[in-house]
């Protein structure tokens, strides 16, 4: 069993989303719809100055299943070089 916490730009929720849909995998997920903090593609806090924000997907999955969501997580990140897509991911 896995643990991911998938961290996005908000601009790509709908692609990743779509493509998890799309291979029949991560179905099951907690979301946070609006995070704030600040990663290697800056700041995010919602406001005048940073306006962007990041979303969160929390999803607890089989191994085989994990494997699968982060290499979709990392296909949205290529197609999206410049948006901040991160896959952290714990668990045996």
């Amino acid at each position: 069993m896995k643990r991911l916490e998938i961290i996005a730009n908000k601009s790509v929720e709908d692609n990743l989303i779509e493509l998890f849909d799309a291979r029949g995998i991560g179905s099951r997920y907690t979301m946070i719809p609006v995070v704030h903090g600040r990663g290697k593609s800056g700041l995010r806090r919602g406001d005048h100055v940073w306006p962007e924000e990041n979303f969160m997907l929390i999803i607890h999955c089989e191994d085989d299943e994990a494997e699968a969501l982060e290499e979709a997580v990392l296909e949205i990140k290529a197609a999206f070089p410049d948006e901040g897509v991160r896959c952290f991911v714990t668990g045996s």
